[in-house]
């Protein structure tokens, strides 16, 4: 996929440029591995938003989608270059989908992990273990810098537990027990969870794209 023609001459596709619009270390190191699993040419050098001098966008969009397009658009206006972001979070389905798209500031503060599960679990602390359906859903959209855009989604499925488990991953990666399995994220390796998670799901669907850029 994405190949050059063959015979002699430069490649069509050198020097090609993808930016994650992302300054989270740990969501780079795992898009970059989800990229390489999903098998995007090795030719394009993905980049993060870290590299590149300018004000991140207010992520004030409604939906994972919306969210997801902001971010992108404003790397793709900035860098001129390819763009990808996604919004992710988790949905609860006693709190009706909540935290959603608040899941990053649930406690207040953007980002500060322990408080969000904290918070998240004291709010649940009566809800019977047959009541705690969530999933991490997510949305990763790619932008172009002659405009096209494209936007994929994907879920992950679980159950909450009642108190975090396991050391990798992020966010609420340690109290969300996917089907199928009786450990949190947190406790998958890199790889056991790219192959599964929401995130995985939604960059691989973008592959494709992704390869013409």
């Amino acid at each position: 996929m994405g190949g050059g023609p063959a015979g002699g001459g430069r490649d069509r596709h050198a020097g090609r440029k993808l930016v994650l619009a992302t300054h989270n270390r740990h969501k780079v190191a795992e898009l970059r591995a989800i990229l390489a699993q999903a098998q995007v040419p090795g030719d394009i050098e993905v980049m993060s938003a870290a590299d590149f001098d300018f004000a991140p966008p207010v992520e004030d969009g409604l939906t994972f989608a919306a969210n997801a397009l902001i971010k992108a658009r404003a790397c793709a206006a900035a860098t001129g270059l390819a763009a990808v972001a996604d919004d992710s979070g988790l949905c609860v389905a006693a709190l009706g989908g909540a935290p959603g798209v608040f899941s990053a500031r649930w406690a207040g503060g953007h980002g500060d992990d322990a408080a969000n599960l904290a918070l998240l679990l004291d709010q649940l602390r009566d809800v019977r273990d047959q009541d705690r359906a969530a999933w991490f859903e997510c949305a990763a959209a790619l932008v172009l810098p002659d405009g096209r855009e494209r936007v994929e989604t994907g879920r992950m499925p679980g159950r909450l537990a009642r108190q975090p488990r396991g050391s990798g991953g992020f966010g609420y990666d340690p109290i969300l027990v996917p089907d199928g399995l009786d450990v949190t994220a947190a406790q998958l390796t890199a790889a056991q969870k790219n192959a599964i998670s929401h995130r995985g799901r939604a960059f691989r669907a973008l592959a494709d794209g992704i390869g013409q850029i």
